[in-house]
């Protein structure tokens, strides 16, 4: 039997244990989730028919703050899955200094073969039934795979109905007109350019001479590949779950991104007329765009994706995870002894759960910001724990990972030790 998601994940948290000195205690509270809820979800289909479907929330850790986590809509979404990506979500936001700790969530189904009102009686019904294990104060929820503002604006109404009072705190990821903060949508992608940018000016790397390719043509994947292009970069290779596109000398990513929306794939972009520039392109399939010589590889799809079996034939020089963990814990060695280096997704990713956090406060406050004002505040965070996870890498000579788990693991541990430890307890030592 394969080894589950989060004993995986667990493998990244020995390895930093090895660079950190906390207390036994923390280290005990960070082996298991808090608290996993699992529902059944009646659902009425537009047919009259009655279907259940499997809904999850797992609370990791609240230690820092109340729980954070986005919602996925995915056929293998299973409770060791959202187990994981709540661990990764504590780790995040740790390392990103939010006051938050990691929760996630997520309805098992294919949410193409449903209809928008099927959609809105789920969503509405997976609420009804995690409701009491929600709150602006509790456990915040987000979009995530396969959702969006609307979703999440359907979830902040239905916990308001059930509540009978307006609160638009518990999720964020909603419209504008609901409460939303501007930069939401586009922040998972702004905050990985701001790292990407980062990193690649402290190696010295001139965005024209650099090739990329981006596996994942989603929100955060298509958005990636647009800023990176804007800024100069030669993005050679994007795909999506049907097949991806690859030319040597660099593809038109407003272009595709705009027939992407009209015909929702990528796979046969033939680049006629005035939907994009005639570019010459290889069709491949998204297997072939992970082994890609190129110096950026971008997997911004799905966890596991680049595991043992596949990690020797990786070519890029870097890779950063805007994934969910898509490097297994089994590849990391085999990508090191390469001299690949990989930007974790506990930093690179962490742009969207840093501006719903500026959403969070916005509704508590009633005071909202500028497109200019939230990216603004976003790249001072970025930039900042970038440099500093940079900064413990250098110091320990350890790779970016175990750096940023480290630093996680350091604000995590300190937050456990300030409740009283053993020490405290049993020698009378504050620690």
């Amino acid at each position: 039997m394969s080894k589950s998601l989060l004993a995986d994940a667990g493998e990244r948290l020995q390895m930093a244990l090895k660079y950190v000195s906390i207390s036994e205690d923390a280290t005990e509270y960070l082996k298991y989730p808090q608290a996993s809820l699992t529902v059944s979800i009646p659902v009425r289909m537009d047919d009259g028919s009655l279907r259940i479907f499997q809904g999850y929330r797992v609370r990791y850790d609240d230690t820092r703050g109340p729980g954070k986590g986005g919602v996925r809509y995915h056929p293998n979404v299973t409770l060791d899955e959202v187990q994981s990506l709540a661990f990764w979500m504590t780790f995040k936001c740790a390392v990103l200094n939010l006051p938050f700790g990691g929760a996630k969530g997520g309805i098992t189904l294919n949410p193409k073969t449903l209809s928008r009102m099927e959609l809105e009686r789920l969503s509405r019904g997976y609420i009804d039934a995690i409701a009491d294990f929600i709150g602006p104060d509790v456990d915040i929820l987000a979009p995530d795979v396969y959702t969006n503002a609307t979703i999440m604006g359907w979830m902040m109404d239905q916990y308001s109905i059930i509540r009978r009072q307006i609160s638009p705190a518990v999720v964020t990821g909603k419209p504008i007109t609901m409460g939303g903060s501007l930069g939401r949508e586009t922040a998972t992608a702004m905050g990985a350019f701001f790292v990407i940018e980062n990193v690649m000016q402290k190696l010295e790397r001139i965005p024209q001479e650099t090739t990329v390719a981006v596996q994942g043509f989603g929100n955060a994947g298509s958005y990636i590949a647009e800023l990176l292009f804007q800024a100069g970069y030669k993005v050679v290779a994007v795909s999506d779950s049907q097949g991806g596109i690859y030319a040597p000398q660099g593809l038109d990513i407003p272009s595709i991104r705009e027939y992407k929306l009209t015909n929702l794939g990528i796979k046969a972009v033939y680049c006629q007329g005035s939907v994009c520039n005639i570019v010459e392109h290889k069709i491949i399939s998204n297997k072939e765009l992970l082994t890609l010589d190129v110096d950026v590889l971008i997997p911004a799809a799905l966890e596991n994706q680049i595991v043992a079996d596949n990690a020797q034939d990786i070519k890029a020089k870097y890779i950063f995870e805007v994934a969910n963990g898509p490097v297994s814990s089994a590849a990391d060695p085999i990508l090191e002894a390469q001299g690949i280096s990989v930007f974790p997704d506990i930093l690179v990713n962490a742009g969207g759960v840093t501006v719903s956090y500026f959403e969070w406060v916005q509704n508590r406050s009633g005071l909202y910001w500028t497109t200019t004002e939230i990216n603004q505040r976003l790249k001072q965070k970025m930039v900042e724990e970038t440099d500093t996870i940079w900064d413990i890498s250098h110091k320990l000579s350890v790779s970016m990972r175990t750096a940023a788990y480290v630093h996680g693991l350091t604000r995590l541990g300190d937050a456990i030790s300030a409740k009283g430890t053993r020490d405290y307890y049993v020698n009378g030592k504050s620690s």
